[in-house]
């Protein structure tokens, strides 16, 4: 009689698959992310404090549209060559347009809130703007952001050269080709 636990390999096998198609990604992803919040979280409160002198620009709408422009860059260049270098296309001018594209829907939501927040609400101290464009609409941008760029930006493109495809009845696929 062995005296070994026994486990639960399927269980198993779903944490691990759940691990490397989501977990992986998601914590790279953050990682990236913490990068580009620093680019725009300088950049943004460089422009609100004045440093940029008067102008749209140092209106909270206007600085958080630069500061994420600035980000959207830097995130790209990081997820492209870092947290999703498996899943790189090999259209590069069309997973850059897609990747600025779910970028905007995310800068639409938090720019939405900071809209809201400084300009219906009057909340327009530089903490409140604060809160409002690197806190709140930045957390609600983010999640539209991840869902984008993980199922649309670089997800399943069937058949696309180097994507895997179907080879069985039972569903199995084959791997994918880096690039």
């Amino acid at each position: 009689m062995s005296t070994k636990p026994t486990t639960d390999a399927p269980a198993t096998s779903l944490f691990a698959r759940i691990w490397q198609q989501v977990l992986v990604y998601a914590l790279k992803f953050g990682a990236v992310g913490l990068v580009g919040f620093a680019v725009d979280l300088g950049i943004f409160n460089l422009l609100i404090l004045g440093v940029g002198g008067e102008g749209w620009w140092a209106h909270p709408v206007g600085a958080k549209f630069l500061s994420t422009c600035a980000a959207i860059l830097v995130n790209w260049i990081g997820n492209r060559y870092w947290t999703f270098r498996n899943d790189r296309h090999r259209h590069v001018a069309r997973e850059f347009v897609e990747f600025v594209t779910a970028s905007l829907a995310g800068m639409a939501v938090t720019l939405a809130f900071v809209w809201f927040t400084y300009d219906v609400l009057g909340f327009q101290s530089v903490l409140a703007s604060n809160i409002s464009a690197n806190v709140i609409g930045l957390a609600l941008g983010t999640l539209v952001r991840f869902v984008l760029y993980r199922f649309w930006v670089w997800g399943y493109r069937p058949g696309e050269v180097g994507e895997p495809h179907l080879t069985s009845a039972t569903g199995t696929t084959t791997a994918k080709v880096r690039r």
